[in-house]
């Protein structure tokens, strides 16, 4: 199952600049063996998360995509669990912010403090520092603390007094989210919004999960016995895997002529950014690797829309239903509407 286009590439240049020579196409051998290991962080998870596999899969969609996920649902559904989960799972550093009103910015990126001993400023990394960072209730903190985020959320680094801090490397933001209807929250502003890649909600539990969850939970919590299912080699490992699936031309045009749709649709007010249109691309690119895939398909990217575009657009008139997550209404409807009236390519590999 090898890339078609990496033997169709002509024969290596000398180099003329220091640009990184492309990553090899992946094998079969490789997507068979990253589904092996990506299917072990989705099994660990679901210890935790009962009946609710395809929020676990987004959200390790996302984390596989080097995005972030913006968790959204009334209290009590196993947000927290499922980043909590999702972090217990691999072998990486784990930072946790529980977002109030009187959170400040330093409180997440860290402050300046004047060593009187050296004469000198040192910097002391806060929450952020941290391969995943667990934002809980998000939206209970002010805008001014919630746009602390955006330089490490975008650009993976920190400046203070004029000074950058570089964060590790690999970093997620993994968010929790209330309502908007809900007392005591704040609207997250649409730059914020357009950080995060995926946008999921949890959704009551089915009765059957529901009696497994009373009975697994009845003695202990499950997430004090999880174990790491991977390293944070393997971790990159996969990250870097992800990055090398194959897109082609047509997939390309088909996810641009969507994303248009959305700039010239008339029930929206604000379509879709550029950098929704990478974000979409890289997280088809991870769950074409989750399916062992070296290719994207257009139900990839299909299948993605929704969760990766419904945060980010804004309607042309608001609804009471405009910021539900997979809405049958509102923002849900438009997306579906131009889902369905754009063409789907049919021809060729990944097309």
């Amino acid at each position: 199952m090898s890339i078609p286009h990496a033997a169709e590439q002509p024969a290596a240049q000398p180099a003329q600049s220091a640009a990184p020579a492309p990553a090899p196409a992946l094998t079969e051998r490789d997507s068979r063996g990253f589904r092996e290991v990506a299917e072990r962080i989705l099994a660990s998870v679901e210890t935790v998360i009962d009946g609710k596999p395809e929020a676990a899969r987004l959200a390790l969609i996302a984390l596989l995509a080097e995005g972030h996920v913006l968790i959204e649902d009334v209290p009590g559904v196993g947000k927290t669990a499922l980043a909590r989960a999702l972090a217990a799972s691999v072998d990486c550093t784990v930072g946790r912010i529980q977002f109030t009103p009187d959170l400040l910015p330093a409180d997440i990126t860290g402050v300046s403090i004047y060593d009187a001993a050296h004469g000198e400023f040192e910097f002391k990394p806060g929450a952020v520092f941290a391969h995943i960072l667990i934002a809980d209730e998000i939206n209970r903190a002010s805008p001014k603390t919630q746009s602390a985020l955006l330089e490490a959320m975008a650009e993976r680094q920190v400046t203070s007094d004029g000074e950058t801090h570089p964060l590790p490397h690999p970093f997620t933001v993994i968010a929790t989210q209330n309502p908007l209807d809900m007392e005591g929250t704040y609207v997250l502003p649409e730059a914020q919004r357009d950080r995060f890649m995926l946008r999921i909600s949890m959704g009551y539990p089915d009765a059957e999960a529901e009696i497994k969850m009373l009975r697994q939970r009845d003695t202990g919590n499950p997430l004090d016995g999880m174990v790491h299912a991977v390293t944070r080699a393997e971790l990159v490992e996969l990250i870097r895997w992800a990055q090398r699936v194959y897109v082609s031309p047509l997939v390309e045009q088909y996810t641009v002529a969507l994303i248009g749709a959305t700039r010239t649709h008339p029930d929206l007010r604000l379509g879709a950014s550029p950098r929704a249109t990478l974000q979409l691309i890289r997280a088809a690119k991870a769950r074409a690797a989750l399916d062992g895939r070296d290719f994207v398909l257009p139900d990839d990217i299909s299948e993605l829309v929704l969760p990766v575009l419904a945060h980010r657009v804004i309607p042309a008139r608001r609804s009471a239903g405009d910021h539900d997550v997979h809405s049958g209404s509102g923002i849900g409807e438009i997306l579906g509407s131009i889902l369905r009236e754009t063409p789907v390519p049919h021809s060729g590999q990944g097309g």
